[in-house]
């Protein structure tokens, strides 16, 4: 394909008919853009010259056909671009009009494959107003400009991604492809649950389907021995589960998803790689959202790891996903209870009891506490009632005894919880939207430590107070609230979690929409 798109020559016009032909050229292109304004824009400030079309084109031509023949490698809809058809068209473009109207088509082409390696092929926030990434959006005009003025393939080639993330998991998508002409990994296992010492079919199954996924050499073992046990581990570790070695409810579901299952989420984490394609910065703090935990990113390798509990599985308490700059933490803090928390849940409490919520002070207009003895709070609802609710800092206090802070109209920031015992679940989704750190000290160590020569004796000595206290960070830390149910790590490990909030179920709908298709490839 490759070779043939290189070497597509156009039919000639004609000797003698030259002039005219290429003013019939420039009307037809000027008549096709005229229907896309950014399209129409270029070609005018060029004096409707081709830039697919002309004799000179070939390589130009070659480069797009050859990039939108690969689509498919990157999980976009073949059939949106149509590198076939395009050629044909090419070839079939005999006369000026037919010219004209296939190069506006190429250049409409280019652009729509150009807007999706860029930015994605959806919008995400039309899909879940929890995504609110900021997706990076680029000129269409000065896109052609700049194509027209640029090496073909080397601008091409620029298109993609340039995160070592999204490599690695095209290799992923190209492997399960692979895997799915073989036809998958095989039978499934037909027992709700398993554990060592058990035999029968259904552990036969197990230990089959755990050769097949590559967890355990080849094995004619019929009872669950140590060699499946130690490979249960190995896939619940991969997968974000309790490694226990026990083939639960819970670990017999994971491994029962089928190759198309486990295909889709990689097409859904290529999408979500693409609208935010630039690497990330060297030194960052990642919470990747359904793998409950927040790291420190260093040069591509954690420098610090904390299970954490995200947002309710409710709509209004869903953890969103964006990123921004953490500025400062504040040590022995006040929480200031969250105005939907105060009228929805504090307000009917103190209805029936003014001395329900004792540990936290009703604050007036004026910022100071009221006695709550003083007010009549039957007469209020969720929209008048007039004042505000906050937790002195505390050990008992509702964000513990350190925030994290990267201020955002979300009001979204990482903290401390005095519930600690949430952090043993597999599935940490409780909190009312902000992210709870199980190991909050030593994530303040962790970045105190490019300030402090002794950043656990200077974070312990302002905790001993008991007095609310900001601290600010001189260098100042991109926060990236993610969500990833499939990745590969850098050593070529894939990992897979469930998908908590279900985003990744309407992303996937989203993409076959769009014409998104499982393929299988032949090795």
């Amino acid at each position: 394909m490759a070779a043939g798109a290189a070497a597509l020559v156009l039919p000639g016009f004609g000797v003698g008919r030259a002039d005219a032909a290429v003013t019939a050229l420039k009307q037809s292109i000027a008549e096709a853009a005229s229907k896309d304004a950014s399209i129409a824009a270029f070609y005018r400030s060029r004096g409707f010259k081709p830039i697919f079309t002309g004799n000179g084109d070939g390589r130009r031509r070659g480069a797009l056909l050859k990039s939108l023949a690969r689509a498919g490698d990157h999980g976009l809809p073949v059939s949106r671009y149509d590198a076939d058809g395009l050629k044909q068209m090419f070839r079939a473009a005999k006369t000026p009009t037919d010219r004209g109207q296939v190069e506006v088509e190429a250049a409409r082409r280019f652009l729509d494959y150009a807007d999706a390696m860029r930015s994605g092929l959806l919008d995400p926030r039309k899909i879940d107003r929890s995504i609110v990434v900021d997706v990076p959006r680029y000129d269409r005009t000065a896109t052609l400009t700049a194509f027209a003025k640029s090496s073909p393939q080397g601008f091409m080639k620029k298109l993609n991604p340039r995160k070592p993330e999204y490599v690695r998991l095209q290799k992923e998508k190209l492997r399960l492809e692979k895997l799915l002409a073989k036809g998958g990994w095989g039978e499934k296992v037909g027992a709700k649950a398993l554990k060592p010492g058990q035999s029968g079919a259904a552990v036969v199954q197990l230990r089959n389907r755990l050769i097949r996924m590559g967890f355990m050499r080849k094995s004619a073992s019929q009872s669950y021995d140590a060699n499946i046990q130690a490979a249960v581990q190995k896939f619940q570790i991969s997968h974000g589960l309790a490694p226990d070695g026990v083939a639960g409810a819970g670990t017999i579901s994971e491994i029962n998803k089928d190759v198309p299952d486990r295909l889709s989420q990689v097409l859904v984490g290529l999408e979500r790689n693409r609208w935010s394609p630039n690497p990330l910065e060297k030194k960052h703090v990642w919470v990747n959202l359904p793998d409950f935990h927040v790291d420190i990113m260093e040069k591509g390798k954690s420098t610090f790891r904390s299970r954490v509990v995200i947002g309710k599985q409710t709509e209004d308490r869903k953890t969103p996903e964006f990123s921004d700059v953490m500025e400062f933490m504040v040590i022995n803090p006040s929480w200031y209870v969250p105005r939907s928390i105060v009228t929805k849940e504090y307000l009917p409490l103190l209805k029936r009891n003014r001395g329900a919520a004792g540990q936290l002070q009703i604050i007036g207009s004026n910022g100071k506490p009221v006695n709550r003895a003083n007010i009549n709070f039957a007469q209020y609802n969720e929209r008048n009632f007039p004042y505000s609710m906050k937790q002195p800092p505390s050990k008992g206090n509702a964000l513990g005894l350190v925030k994290f802070m990267f201020p955002n109209k979300y009001n979204i920031y990482l903290h401390d919880t005095p519930s600690k015992s949430l952090f043993g679940r597999e599935v940490r989704a409780f909190s009312h939207g902000c992210v709870r750190v199980h190991k909050p000290f030593e994530f303040a160590y962790a970045l105190l430590k490019a300030q402090e020569s002794d950043p656990e004796g200077y974070f312990q000595s302002i905790l001993r107070t008991r007095a609310e206290r900001r601290v600010e960070l001189r260098q100042p830390l991109p926060v990236h609230l993610a969500y990833f149910t499939a990745w590969v790590d850098a050593k070529g490990r894939a990992h897979y979690r469930r998908d908590v909030y279900g985003r990744d179920g309407r992303i996937f709908a989203a993409l076959t929409k769009a014409g998104v298709t499982l393929r299988s490839v032949k090795a």
